[in-house]
Parts: C-alpha cells; sequence; structure tokens
C-alpha cells in the first residue's frame, strides 16, 4: 500500500461532558487529535502506511499520544522523542445557537521547539507517494515554520506529491502573519485545501459576498478566487469545502473543486453535528484517498465529502469510518438504517 506522510501536532484533547459549558465541569473527557495526525489516523483506517512526523515528550502523556496513534495503526517510527510538554486543547460543545469554543495551552510543547536537524527527510520521504501539512503547524513557532519548510523541500526533491489545508486559526496568528510564512510555501504544493476564511486570511483572497453565518454561498465569488489562486501559485488542484451552518448541531456539507479548466461543486449533504471537530481533516484524508486510487476530480471529491460527512456523527477528532461506509453513502444510501 502507497505510503503516505503528515506533519503536525497531536494534543491532549479535554472536552466539557455532554453540552456542558466549561464553568460546570468537574470532569473532562479526554481523547487525543490534532490536524494532521486526524489525516493520518484516516489514511491509515484506509489501508495506507500513513506516517505522523512530530515530537513527543518521553514522559507517560507523550506516550499516550503515541499510543493513541498506534491504536488506530499509524506508523511512529518518525515521532522524535524529547521536549517537556503535550499541547491541549479544551473543547466545550455548542448547542443550538450558541458555538462551540475552543481554548489553547499549547505554548512550548514539543513540536513548537523541535529542531530540523532531529529529522532525516530523506529517509522519511524515500518511497512515499505524499506529503500533507496544514497552516496549523508554521503558526505553532517559528522552529515549526521551518521544520515544515524543511519537510516540503525535501517532499519536491523526490518528487512527492504535496497537498496543503490552509487551517486559519486566529488563536495563533495574524493574517499578515499567516501570509508572509503560508505565501512563500505555496510552491512547494500540488493541491490546496480550505475553506473561505482561510482562503482571505492565509492568502488574501475574499470569495464575494459569501457569508456562511447566513448561510449565503455566492458559487461565482469562489471561481474568482479559484482562478486567481491558479494564476499565481500554478497549483493542480484547488479545493474548498462548503459549509452553511444554521445552527451548532445543523449544517449543509458540500465541496467545490477546480482543476483549472473545470469547476465540479459534490452533492451536498444535511447533517444533525455530534462532533464537528476533524470535519475539515477528513475531508482532506478523504480527497488524499480518493486521487491515489486513482479517481477523476469528481470521483475523488465525492469521495472526500462523503467521509467528512460521516466524521460528524464521530465524537472525537479522529474519523473511524471504513471504505465501505464511505463507498455506501457516495451511492446514495444516506438512510441510517440499523445494519443486521
Amino acid at each position: 500500500m502507497k505510503k503516505v506522510v503528515t506533519l503536525g501536532e497531536i494534543m491532549l484533547r479535554l472536552s466539557s461532558p455532554g453540552y456542558t459549558r466549561f464553568v460546570q465541569s468537574n470532569a473532562f473527557d479526554v481523547c487525543y487529535g490534532g490536524g494532521e495526525a486526524n489525516v493520518a489516523v484516516a489514511l491509515a483506517q484506509y489501508g495506507f502506511d500513513a506516517y505522523f512526523i512530530s515530537k513527543l515528550p518521553k514522559h507517560e502523556i507523550g506516550q499516550s499520544a503515541v499510543n493513541a496513534l498506534r491504536n488506530y495503526g499509524v506508523k511512529t517510527d518518525y515521532i522524535v522523542r524529547g521536549g517537556d510538554r503535550v499541547g491541549i486543547y479544551f473543547l466545550e460543545n455548542g448547542a443550538s445557537m450558541r458555538p462551540s469554543k475552543v481554548v489553547y495551552d499549547r505554548a512550548n510543547s514539543a513540536i513548537a521547539e523541535a529542531d530540523v536537524n532531529e529529522y532525516d527527510f530523506d529517509k522519511i520521504f524515500n518511497g512515499a507517494s505524499w506529503f500533507h501539512f496544514s497552516g496549523i503547524s508554521p503558526a505553532i513557532s517559528k522552529k515549526a515554520a521551518s521544520l515544515t519548510e524543511e519537510a516540503l523541500k525535501s517532499a519536491k526533491k523526490h518528487g512527492v506529491t504535496v497537498s496543503v489545508d490552509l487551517n486559519y486559526r486566529k488563536k495563533l496568528w495574524t493574517p499578515t502573519e499567516a501570509q508572509k510564512v503560508m505565501t512563500n510555501l505555496m510552491k512547494y504544493v500540488d493541491i490546496c485545501i480550505g475553506n473561505e476564511e482561510d482562503a482571505e486570511k492565509v492568502l488574501g483572497f475574499k470569495p464575494g459576498h459569501s457569508d456562511v453565518n447566513s448561510g449565503n454561498l455566492e458559487l461565482d465569488g469562489y471561481k474568482s478566487i479559484f482562478k486567481q489562486m491558479k494564476e499565481k501559485f500554478g497549483f493542480k488542484f484547488i479545493v474548498t469545502t462548503l459549509r452553511e451552518s444554521h445552527s451548532a448541531f445543523d449544517n449543509t456539507w458540500s465541496a467545490l473543486i477546480y482543476d483549472g479548466k473545470d469547476f465540479y461543486q459534490s452533492r451536498k449533504y444535511d447533517i444533525h453535528i455530534v462532533d464537528r471537530v476533524g470535519g475539515g481533516d477528513s475531508f482532506s484524508a478523504g480527497l488524499i484517498c480518493g486521487m491515489l486510487d486513482g479517481k477523476d476530480m469528481k470521483g475523488a471529491l465525492e469521495y472526500a465529502v462523503a467521509a467528512s460527512a460521516l466524521k460528524h456523527t464521530i465524537p472525537g477528532d479522529f474519523n473511524l469510518v471504513s471504505r465501505e461506509e464511505i463507498d455506501t453513502l457516495v451511492k446514495g444510501d444516506a438512510s441510517g438504517r440499523v445494519q443486521r
């Protein structure tokens, strides 16, 4: 099976139980997750040799994070052990018109202080077919940004296909900082994935008059910026998820892809959300899977949207669905009937 590599931070997730608020909680539900780690887990579930590059402390909490990845088949050979901290994020699940909230406690985590010389990128990318990263990793610290760029240089040297999920996080950096760093990294990228906020904050492109808060998505605006992004950066494919948020529970979910010639919009799903975190990561993993399987851009997009629609029904960061479940949804069976 093909070798896929991702790079990023896996964090300890502490969630207030059910739909309780932080100030009500006397205990937290515990799991692990993080953008590129979530992608690696999904790809491992689909049968790929999924490797995750990171750095984690040698203590028991660092080992617990490693174990969480190994439990779902992710290969952890390229995780350097050292540093003092595992990054933490706290999650308060929203309900109805009350949005979910995230509080980060990740400063000076092990990956934020990782040095480039701790990794043998020639070994890492030997035999690899795909490398995926996101805008979160270079936002963590200057060292993490340098680590990401060195990984990208090596991936391209080895002829590896590169995808990015722009993933803007306002709690990590400003749009000015993001554009300065990320614009430089785009020369290594083949497939660019991002929503309307990512395109604006990370690369400076605004998709017309779209407003997800009001449920208004102006597709002509997306088409315009896709063409501009293609002209500026030369991406092979530009992809965006299209989320219309009607409440914390109810969204519609679809996606749009452009190859420099044709635009294609996927089927739209009405989803009742169990856990929204990791939805974009599951989309990226589905797209990578579809493309590595040899699907055309329409087939890969439909596969990605179906995979990520299913993720919204699963608690935790990881998308623990099978290829068979995705295929069933792609074929049109969204009944949710009990399987006996």
